[in-house]
């Protein structure tokens, strides 16, 4: 794997631009794809300079327009202009009530790295001939240094309308920033949450796995998705290069193929295995005395045979795939007689897949057939063989499977997790909420889509059983009126009663009087510089299950979940409607 100072490179030679960086027509151009891995940057991050995960996410993933409205903005002399913009999305994805913010360690790292190559300027004068030398110097200078972003915490529940990330600086890179940040966030929130779904549906006493690798949208939508998926509620995954380089625990059986590829117990040349205290047995042999024993003499040959190859190469790890044939009528009963032959030499056989047919009747059959030879042999393990489910599960299923009843021990989801079939696209978007300090507000005939102005911050406000029960959007003078120790009657206090606004429909209030208040946004990215160490993996998924946990389930729950409220000050929600009103234009009517 090669090392690269910015995340893209391309040779010099070869890729169909001159030493001064201007492109050569005509050339055809090598784009090298530089690793993802972190620890291959490691020598080269320091503090408070840190790099993207992906090698692809540099200044030009983004989109065209981006780039235009920059070099009309520096044209015109309003770059430099300090801006405010809002990500956030207008409606929770799935049908729900709820969202994972995911996707924020990446932001940080593309905003900390920002930067324009030569290689890349000439990426630009390619697609911009006209654009003057000035406006390509200008980008060639231009960093993140007077930038600040203000983030809930990644792993955070979020809901519609509150900002997950306010992006503070000049106009220009402000703008520029857009597409790459809803690409980082829009897709890992997405898969987050559906992971938590999942993961409510399979319940705290099961594993749930992501196996979807093979069905992901390429392979970074894989390697996204085995991160997100592992954030949002996973607990292993198949994916071996998410393990290496994310650290998420793996997990994995084998295919029919590995069972088809034998049609006899001659193809298995070696069928001897030593048991824990050295000695040397056959355990084919033992495995077809315990089938004779038990009369399972009509199971497929072929299949006990594979079960014995893997076992051999795996005896403590043996966990069969039993539905290549017939489940209950071969792969279940020859797994039991390689179970038995392995307990006899001092292992213990994990468990099997079922990766087809009726999976509650074949899980409960399989559990009372563990019960029953473990009674007969006195083996108390046998009955709490794990049994992994695969075939295409998804959430409805795994609730539909719920309701009927089964010994499934371990779901293993594969395309409906990765891909988020049941819907596409979170739908973040990004807005200019201020410049140069007055609040800015974009109008739409549809009221979720009319932009709340201003800089704002969240306050999350908890009941006395402990569950959030408003999040309440604040102009974030009063903050910043708070911070220097003046007195502000929009923040809220505990034990005092806030009066809370629907951004749009005044007639719908409420009054909370908050046990506990919890403040949502916080700098994590200020003036170019880390103010906070990056979380690892694991402490951002645990912070999620916390966070879950505190919902209420009438929130989370899969059908007709009940709306959370997300409220407006009565300050905010009157700037935002005399903005409103000296936005529209007043019609004449003759």
């Amino acid at each position: 794997m090669s090392q690269s100072n910015t995340p893209l490179k391309r040779k010099k030679t070869e890729n169909g631009f001159s030493e001064n960086g201007t492109p050569i027509p005509n050339q055809i151009r090598e784009l090298k794809r530089a690793t993802t891995v972190d620890y291959v940057y490691r020598d080269q991050e320091s503090k408070d300079k840190i790099k993207p995960l992906n090698g692809f996410v540099t200044p030009l993933l983004t989109d065209l327009y981006q780039i235009t409205m920059a070099y009309s903005l520096w044209k015109n002399n309003r770059h430099e202009i300090p801006a405010v913009f809002d990500l956030y999305f207008r409606k929770s994805p799935f049908g729900g009530e709820f969202t994972v913010f995911a996707g924020l360690e990446e932001v940080i790292r593309f905003v900390s790295d920002f930067h324009y190559t030569k290689e890349e300027v000439g990426y630009i004068k390619e697609m911009i001939p006209d654009c003057e030398q000035e406006f390509l110097d200008y980008l060639s200078k231009l960093d993140s240094s007077a930038v600040t972003l203000y983030a809930m915490k990644e792993g955070s529940v979020v809901f519609p309308r509150v900002p997950l990330i306010r992006v503070e600086g000049p106009m220009i890179l402000c703008q520029l920033f857009e597409t790459t940040l809803l690409c980082l966030v829009n897709f890992a929130s997405l898969v987050a949450t559906n992971a938590a779904r999942h993961r409510i549906a399979v319940g705290k006493d099961k594993v749930m796995l992501e196996f979807g690798l093979r069905r992901a949208q390429g392979p970074d939508g894989a390697m996204s998705a085995s991160r997100y998926s592992y954030l949002g509620g996973a607990d292993g995954t198949s994916n071996v290069l998410a393990h290496c380089f994310f650290g998420i625990p793996i997990r994995g059986t084998h295919a029919h193929s590995f069972i088809t590829n034998y049609s006899s117990a001659d193809e298995l040349l070696d069928s001897s295995i030593k048991d824990t205290q050295g000695n040397v047995h056959n355990l084919l042999e033992m495995s077809q005395k315990y089938r004779d024993e038990l009369g399972f003499t009509a199971t497929i040959t072929s299949e006990l045979v594979a079960f014995v190859a893997y076992a051999r190469t795996f005896p403590n790890g043996l966990v069969a795939l039993v539905d290549t044939y017939d489940t209950l009528s071969s792969g279940v009963p020859n797994f039991i007689c390689v179970a038995l032959a392995l307990h006899q030499l001092g292992y213990k056989a994990v468990g099997i897949r079922l990766d087809s047919g009726d999976l509650s009747y074949l899980s409960k059959a399989a559990r009372k057939l563990f019960k029953q030879i473990g009674e007969q042999f006195r083996i108390d393990y046998f009955e709490k063989f794990s049994i992994v489910a695969s075939n295409d599960l998804n959430e409805p299923t795994i609730i539909a499977l719920n309701r009927q009843g089964h010994e499934i021990d371990v779901f293993a989801i594969g395309t409906n997790l990765v891909t988020c079939q049941a819907q596409p696209a979170l739908g973040c978007v990004y807005k200019l909420v201020e410049i140069n300090g007055s609040p800015r507000i974009k109008l739409s005939h549809e009221a979720n889509k009319i932009t709340l102005p201003g800089r704002k911050t969240a306050y999350r406000l908890y009941g006395s059983e402990g569950h959030p029960l408003v999040d309440l959007l604040i102009d974030d003078n009063d903050v910043a009126k708070e911070n220097k120790k003046e007195d502000s009657n929009q923040i809220p206090k505990v034990g005092k009663k806030v009066l809370c606004l629907h951004p749009f429909e005044e007639q719908k209030r409420v009054i909370v009087t908050p046990v506990q208040i919890e403040k949502l946004h916080h700098i994590v990215f200020d003036k170019g510089q880390l103010t906070m160490p990056l979380p690892a993996l694991s402490d951002i998924r645990e912070f999620c299950f916390q966070q879950i946990s505190k919902v209420r389930e009438d929130h989370l729950r899969n059908s007709n979940p009940t709306p959370y409220k997300v409220s407006v000050t009565k300050e905010l929600f009157d700037t935002l409607h005399n903005l409103w009103l000296d936005s529209v234009p007043i019609k004449e009517m003759k």
